[in-house]
């Protein structure tokens, strides 16, 4: 897994494509290159002997520019990052920010393309993906682009999910303001909850939900334990960007979330989330002695 950061400074997580399922996308995507060159060599060949020489040199070297550069540029921007390639085998190209492949950018990947992979035999491009911590050859490097897997696990932040009772206020929720250092240290406490000991996941939970607080607005109903308050705030945060990297794709998530707004809900869950009414969404233990009075075994209390 790698992490991209957002132009709304979100940080995802995404899974890079490996080394071998790169090379094997290229073996697919030059064999159908040489077979295309192949069969208009051919057909070529029939004119020769009536046509201008000159002509047909042109007609050579534009047909050798159109499938070594054309047929990759052209395929990647009509399909947002996939090759013949890429999509037999569930990979795709991606800007550095998580967006979809821009034209400049696959004009940037074919052109670096022909130089590494017709004229120096792919020895830069093997270089540059095993010095690079992302796996990026000369082609993303220039173009700030990245290859990830489509069909690898299921990213973990899908693990943490909006409480249903904290739905409502959490799309009225003010998130601007929430430091990205913050969000992950709640992110990781959400992910690893279930590992630690009662003491631990209250105490731990109080300290981050109390930063969290502090950066976002409105502040949470009453008695919302800080596990479901953290639940809430990233997963509407991850909600929000979902639907501006879906604006950008030209696609739009299924289904709505309140107030209108697309939210798409996964299937997982790391704990279950009743309903308030009939009982806290997480239970939390009794604080110590001399615990801050503003925080109850029932819910967290956020600033004044």
């Amino acid at each position: 897994m790698s992490e991209v950061v957002t132009g709304d400074a979100v940080v995802v997580e995404v899974r890079v494509a490996q080394l071998p399922t790169r090379a094997l996308a290229l073996i697919i995507d030059l064999v159908v290159q040489w077979t295309v060159l192949i069969g208009a060599f051919l057909l070529l060949a029939f004119f020769a002997e009536i046509s201008d020489p000159a002509i047909f040199a042109a007609a050579n070297i534009l047909l050798v520019v159109l499938v070594t550069v054309g047929y990759p540029v052209a395929v990647e921007s009509l399909t947002r990052g996939r090759s013949l390639g890429k999509l037999a085998l569930g990979l795709r190209v991606v800007s550095d920010d998580g967006g979809p492949e821009r034209f400049r950018q696959a004009l940037f990947r074919g052109l670096a393309g022909f130089l590494e992979f017709w004229l120096l035999y792919g020895a830069p491009a093997l270089i540059s993906s095993l010095v690079s911590q992302q796996g990026k050859r000369l082609g993303d490097v220039f173009a700030g682009t990245i290859v990830i897997s489509e069909r690898g696990p299921r990213d973990t932040s899908a693990l943490i999910q909006m409480p249903p009772p904290l739905a409502q206020w959490a799309a009225t929720l003010e998130l601007s303001q929430l430091p990205d250092d913050v969000a992950a240290a709640a992110r990781q406490y959400l992910l690893r909850w279930s590992e630690l000991n009662p003491q631990t996941q209250y105490e731990m939970g109080i300290r981050i939900a109390t930063q969290v607080a502090a950066s976002i607005s409105p502040p949470p109903p009453p008695g919302v334990p800080p596990h479901a308050f953290l639940s809430a705030v990233l997963a509407e945060r991850r909600r929000r960007e979902q639907i501006r990297l879906a604006q950008r794709a030209g696609s739009v998530p299924p289904h709505p979330a309140p107030g209108g707004l697309p939210y798409q809900q996964q299937p997982q869950q790391v704990v279950p989330h009743p309903p308030m009414a009939q009982q806290p969404v997480y239970r939390t233990p009794v604080p110590p002695t001399g615990e801050d009075p503003r925080t109850t075994p029932e819910g967290f209390a956020p600033p004044v």
